[in-house]
C-alpha cells in the first residue's frame, strides 16, 4: 500500500496510518485540537487517498448515465453528483462523485475501491466509443478544507472563492499555479492540483489560519457528520435506500444497472432497516456489534468514534420498527440512544 504524495512533505508526528487505501499522516498536533479546528475553525487535510478516473469518448454521457444511479445525462459542465454503482440485484458495488469537466467526466472515489470500480466499469464498455483511464496521483492530488472558517482562510490565502453550489467546480490560478476548487456537500472545499504544487498550497493555507488535520481526527469528523464510508458503513450487501443516501439516486433518468430494484423499493414503500446514528452511555461497543432483543437481531454497529468531549457515538443499521431518534436500545450490554444524522455536536463542551 503506497503513501500519498504529501505524506513525506508534511510536518506530522511521523506516524502514518492506512486510510481508504493509502498511507497518510495520522495526527499533526493532537486529534482533539484537530477535531476542534474542523468543528469551529478550519482544518486542512491530505486527500491523496482519493483516486480519479477519467471518462472520454463520443458515447461517454449515454454510457456513464446507464452505469450509475444518478443523472449524468443532464449534469451541467462544472458540476458534480454523488452516485452509486450497483449490481443487477440492486446491491452497492461502490460509491463515487462524478463531475462533468466538459470534454470528459471525472470520477472521484477512494483508492480502496477505485481499482474495483475501474474493472467493473470497463466490463460494460462493449461497442461504445468510451475510454476509461486513471489519473494517477502523480498527475493530480487533492487537499481538503472543512470548518466554518474555510472560506475566510481561502480569502486570506488569496484564492478568493466565489459563491459556489455543492459539488460545483471552478478552475482557477494562484501564484501561477493552476488548480480546481470544489465545494463539498458538507460546506467545505476540495482543491485539485498537481502534486508538485501541493506543498506550496498547503503551506499558504496553513499560514492563512488552516490547522493541519490527520486521518484520526478526520475519521471522527466523518462519523460526527453522519457520512457513511464505503467498505465500512456501506457494503456490497446493502441496498441504496438502506444507506439513507437519497442524493445518490435519480428516479427519472431512465434505465441503469440495478434500477429495477431501486424503483421497486420506492414503489413498495421503503426498506426494513436504515442507516442511523447512535450515542452510547459510556464506552462504545466495537464496530460489528449486533443490536439484539429477545434473541432477535435488530441491527448492527458499523463505525464508532470517541469525541474529545468523551461522548461516544457511532453509525449503523437499525430495523425501522424499533423506533426513530430518541429510542433507547442496548448494544452488547451498553446503553445507547438512536440519533438523527448528522449528529448535533455544536454543544460538545471540550472541543
Amino acid at each position: 500500500m503506497s503513501a500519498t504524495s504529501l505524506s513525506d512533505k508534511l510536518p506530522a508526528t511521523g506516524r502514518l496510518m492506512e486510510y481508504c487505501g493509502a498511507q497518510t499522516p495520522a495526527v499533526f498536533s493532537s486529534a482533539a485540537e484537530e477535531f476542534a479546528a474542523l468543528r469551529s475553525g478550519c482544518g486542512i487535510f491530505d486527500l491523496g487517498w482519493r483516486a480519479k478516473l477519467v471518462v472520454t469518448g463520443r458515447d461517454r454521457t449515454r454510457w456513464l448515465n446507464s452505469m450509475v444511479s444518478n443523472n449524468i445525462r443532464d449534469l451541467a459542465s462544472g458540476h458534480g453528483v454523488y452516485s452509486f454503482l450497483l449490481n443487477p440485484q440492486g446491491h452497492i458495488l461502490g460509491d463515487m462523485y462524478v463531475f462533468n469537466r466538459g470534454e470528459s467526466f471525472l470520477i472521484d472515489s477512494d483508492r480502496a475501491q477505485a481499482g474495483k470500480l475501474a474493472q467493473l466499469l470497463k466490463k460494460y464498455i462493449i461497442m461504445d466509443q468510451v475510454v476509461l483511464s486513471e489519473a494517477g496521483e502523480g498527475v493530480i492530488t487533492a487537499l481538503g478544507l472543512e470548518g466554518p472558517q474555510s472560506k475566510e482562510v481561502l480569502v486570506r490565502a488569496g484564492l478568493e472563492p466565489s459563491e459556489m453550489q455543492p459539488l460545483e467546480v471552478e478552475d482557477r490560478m494562484w501564484s501561477d499555479i493552476p488548480f480546481s476548487l470544489v465545494r463539498t456537500l458538507q460546506g467545505g472545499y476540495v482543491i485539485w492540483l498537481s502534486p508538485d504544487n501541493a506543498g506550496a498550497m498547503w503551506e499558504a493555507l496553513a499560514a492563512a489560519g488552516a490547522t493541519p488535520v490527520g486521518a484520526e481526527a478526520l475519521e471522527t469528523w466523518r462519523i460526527a457528520c453522519g457520512v457513511p464510508r464505503y467498505g465500512v458503513d456501506i457494503r456490497e450487501r446493502d441496498l441504496p435506500q438502506e444507506t439513507g443516501q437519497e442524493q445518490a439516486l435519480n428516479f427519472s433518468k431512465g434505465c441503469y444497472i440495478g434500477q429495477e430494484i431501486v424503483e421497486r423499493i420506492r414503489s413498495r414503500g421503503g426498506v426494513h432497516r436504515q442507516l442511523a446514528g447512535f450515542s452510547f452511555a459510556g464506552q462504545a461497543p466495537p464496530a460489528g456489534s449486533k443490536i439484539e432483543r429477545d434473541g432477535r437481531e435488530l441491527g448492527e454497529i458499523t463505525s464508532v468514534a470517541l469525541l474529545p468531549s468523551g461522548e461516544a457515538m457511532g453509525l449503523g443499521y437499525l430495523r425501522r420498527e424499533v423506533g426513530g431518534p430518541g429510542t433507547a436500545i442496548e448494544v452488547g450490554g451498553v446503553q445507547a440512544t438512536v440519533c438523527e444524522l448528522p449528529f448535533n455536536i455544536a454543544s460538545a463542551s471540550s472541543v
